[in-house]
């Protein structure tokens, strides 16, 4: 049974309404300290609509959601940073022209000499490469545009500033989508440094199922608003996720014919 004292995050009986349309039914959602979370489900099983109420973009019809014990009703995105919660998504929001360490530091940066003085460009410098060595993101320079890095380097700074921004439950939407072996390798790599520190709880949204077994500690499926499937990775496998989504389609087929 979960031990609730060591839950970072717990939401208890979710909805989510927009008009009549319901995305999320009745949602009970836990994960851990220093937990890896996978959240798998079919497009429209409510997993987008779920991480939006996380990160404070959207609030919940119904329900209750507690972070670090506390129930907490989260007014906004910014809200929920200060928290500790921070979501990267497919988009990243990450800005092209600049270089990798203005990146790290957007909205944030050091001044010398007092509010209205200029950026400490050499200690964002140095703080940017120390932390991203600390989790083993390999870019050839802090220097370098954003624009002229891969698709996994850029996920894996996006990664790497959110963590360094004191995030507590980092949420990642689909973290190696469209990247080749290699790519891909690089992101679950630095969430695996993540598992292994055990310092930041993590959510990850993913249809391939294989990757979600290399870095998670539990494994969920949400469908049709709810969650409908919880178990830890090392119980579970590729095969028993997969005849569970072949047995829905073929349900969801059969009812069509009626």
């Amino acid at each position: 049974m979960a031990n609730k004292d060591n839950d970072l995050v717990r939401l208890e009986n979710v909805a989510k309404r927009f008009g009549p349309v319901q995305p999320l039914k009745n949602v009970n959602l836990r994960v851990g300290r220093g937990e890896v979370l996978g959240l798998l489900g079919n497009n429209g099983a409510g997993k987008s609509t779920l991480m939006k109420i996380l990160c404070g973009y959207h609030p919940a019809s119904e329900g209750k959601m507690f972070f670090d014990g506390e129930e907490v009703n989260l007014r906004s995105v910014t809200h929920a940073r200060q928290l500790g919660i921070d979501c990267v998504y497919q988009d990243l929001a990450l800005v092209s022209e600049l270089n990798v360490y203005h990146n790290m530091f957007l909205q944030r940066e050091p001044v010398r000499g007092g509010f209205l003085g200029i950026l400490d460009n050499k200690r964002m410098k140095a703080d940017a490469q120390r932390h991203l060595d600390d989790m083993g993101v390999n870019i050839p320079s802090v220097d370098v545009e954003i624009a002229k890095l891969s698709g996994g380097q850029r996920q894996a700074i996006a990664v790497a500033r959110s963590v360094y921004s004191d995030a507590r439950l980092l949420l990642l939407d689909e973290p190696t989508a469209a990247m080749g072996a290699k790519e891909g390798a690089m992101i679950l790599d630095v969430i695996n440094r993540l598992r292994a520190k055990g310092e930041v709880s993590v959510i990850i949204i993913a249809h391939n199922y294989a990757q979600i077994f290399d870095v998670c500690d539990r494994i969920n499926l949400l469908r049709d608003g709810e969650i409908v499937f919880d178990k830890r990775a090392e119980d579970t496998s590729v095969q028993e996720l997969t005849d569970i989504v072949v047995h829905e389609y073929r349900h969801a087929a059969e009812t069509l014919n009626e």
